[in-house]
């Protein structure tokens, strides 16, 4: 990332015109887009086997149905400890105080109208069992794939010929998932000489205030999620958090948490985590658990409020909370996710949408963030759950998976 950064300004300085920085960002951006797209390949069916197989073996649904309940509590309780620490701070930094901005009736190009209730609804439950893998939809498959693993739990010995298969697909996906992961530092330099050899180094400057408050909040609430980490899982946490060293910087590099998904069941094998406990509770949560994402979404949604000089109550503010904690929930797999519930958010509550142009162009470092973020919070919840299952333990599952993903 930092030798992207020094190419990127290197070029962006030794060539004033922008045609050339942008034909450079074109040919070296030609391989950034191979890691992710390659990573977006395997997502649909490694969520899918990994979670209807874990549902699977659970060999019972109440057994799913406590676990998913167990996860969810933690999912719920995260997202109002995110949504409200993005809201304290922001009131507390005021970062769109002195702006000024007037209304333009200027399009933000961001569809308002994609999470609305009945938009939601349509996104989190699928029509199909296999467009969601096709257009890797998380939340949809989520949905199948419980459903297709309760049943396979639920008809014994008559479904173990298909959970073995399934099981066979995950292993060989898993397989495929440690070759592409070589590509990953490659793909990170690529994509940053390609952002700042176009916009130059000055890009990380603008909004410095901004950006800096809110990765101040974003530090705080990994310190939030960790101290509750410590307090169940005790000294443990600290083996947990070294072991996400590895996905958390893949995350924060690609600005995207799904290239740190497999990484992630790798590492969490090695904590270690029943492979039954993480294949369920992790796909959950990269569609009900996106720490980051809610947080900035208060954060952002406020401060365009200040920008524009439009006062918001407190009881107004936890209104636009608790409509967020909707709202924010099966985001997983819609374009730029938060912009649209921040977009949604603010036509509820008579804010101008144009404001979202003023975080438009620092979006892919704030994202950066975020997607870190969303990375220790799904670690985790995962651990966590385990931990009330009495599954923080190294399985055959779990072996075999850190084998095939680490290749000779």
């Amino acid at each position: 990332m930092v030798l992207g950064i020094a190419v990127g300004g290197l070029i962006h300085s030794q060539f004033a015109d922008a045609a050339t920085h942008k034909l450079f960002a074109g040919y070296i951006g030609i391989g950034s887009t191979i890691f992710p797209r390659l990573i977006k390949m395997i997502i649909g069916p490694l969520v899918f086997s990994t979670l209807a197989v874990g549902i699977g073996h659970m060999a019972d649904a109440g057994a799913v149905g406590r676990v998913g309940g167990k996860a969810m509590l933690w999912f719920i309780s995260a997202s109002l400890v995110s949504l409200s620490l993005g809201l304290i701070l922001v009131d507390l930094f005021q970062p769109g105080d002195g702006v000024h901005k007037i209304v333009a009736g200027v399009s933000s190009g961001i569809d308002a109208h994609a999470m609305t209730l009945d938009g939601f609804i349509k996104h989190v439950f699928p029509d199909s069992a296999v467009r969601p893998m096709v257009d890797n939809e998380i939340p949809r498959i989520v949905i199948f794939s419980i459903f297709f693993g309760v049943a396979c739990a639920s008809m014994g010995a008559r479904a173990r010929l298909v959970l073995e298969a399934i099981e066979g697909v995950s292993h060989i996906i898993l397989a495929v998932t440690g070759y592409i992961m070589k590509l990953a530092p490659l793909a990170v330099f690529r994509a940053m000489s390609a952002t700042i050899a176009t916009n130059g180094l000055g890009i990380l400057l603008n909004y410095a205030k901004f950006m800096g408050e809110f990765w101040f909040g974003l530090v705080c609430l990994w310190i939030v999620l960790i101290a509750v980490g410590f307090a169940i899982l005790g000294p443990k946490v600290k083996h947990l958090i070294s072991l996400v060293r590895e996905p958390f910087p893949l995350a924060f590099s690609t600005a995207s948490s799904e290239a740190a998904y497999p990484k992630m069941l790798e590492q969490l094998a090695k904590f270690p985590i029943s492979r039954k406990i993480s294949s369920f509770v992790l796909p959950l949560g990269y569609s009900f658990n996106l720490d980051g994402t809610m947080m900035y979404c208060t954060f952002a949604s406020v401060f365009i409020a200040q920008a524009y000089d439009i006062p918001l109550t407190l009881p107004t503010q936890i209104a636009m909370l608790l409509t967020l904690m909707l709202t924010s929930k099966g985001v997983a797999g819609v374009p730029r996710d938060s912009l649209v519930v921040i977009a949604a958010t603010l036509g509820q509550f008579g804010l101008p949408e144009e404001g979202l142009l003023l975080i438009l162009g620092i979006d892919t470092f704030l994202d950066m963030g975020r997607s870190a973020t969303n990375v220790i919070g799904n670690s985790l919840a995962t651990a966590v759950v385990a931990k009330w299952e009495g599954q923080l333990v190294l399985d055959e599952d779990s072996v075999e998976m850190i084998e095939e993903m680490e290749p000779a």
